[in-house]
């Protein structure tokens, strides 16, 4: 009842509510994506992270224009650009190995990986599962790569 009678009170309420809104929609929210980004490409390379990973068994190009195969991946490309080679641990142990990202997709965001599966029986089997991933490679540069995968190192 307070503030109904006073237009200072009322005016003052306003002017904190406007100040608190643009304070709280300036926020940053950090995310893994924004993580990354702090991190750099060259720190990324060689480490072991937790990823989430699904299967996928339609289409019949990637989205860096190759056909689709085994041994390829979709990755959100703010984290893994297309390119980046992984290696797979934790999932079964037929689908454990060596991956090459090259697709992206509109649900593949963040700690997801996406792992192209001929048969769609497959890769309905394979599910959602926790995998540890291993950077070999970042992108389509050699020089972003684990010491020892390129000649010369």
């Amino acid at each position: 009842m307070l503030i109904s009678r006073s237009l200072r009170r009322k005016l003052l309420a306003t002017a904190f509510g406007a100040v608190g809104f643009l304070l709280l929609y300036q926020a940053t929210v950090i995310d893994s994506r924004s993580a990354f980004a702090r991190q750099g490409a060259s720190s990324l390379v060689g480490a072991r992270l937790d990823f989430v990973a699904t299967a996928y068994c339609k289409g019949d190009t990637t989205a860096s224009g190759v056909a689709v195969k085994a041994g390829v991946a979709a990755a959100d490309p703010k984290l893994l650009p297309q390119g980046s080679v992984v290696q797979i641990e934790g999932g079964p142990a037929k689908h454990e190995g060596i991956y090459t990202v090259l697709d992206t997709g509109p649900k593949v965001q963040g700690r997801h990986l996406d792992l192209y599966m001929w048969s769609c029986y497959e890769a309905l089997d394979f599910g959602r599962r926790p995998v540890h991933l291993t950077v070999l490679r970042l992108g389509w540069n050699p020089t972003n790569s684990a010491p020892g995968m390129v000649a010369g190192d």
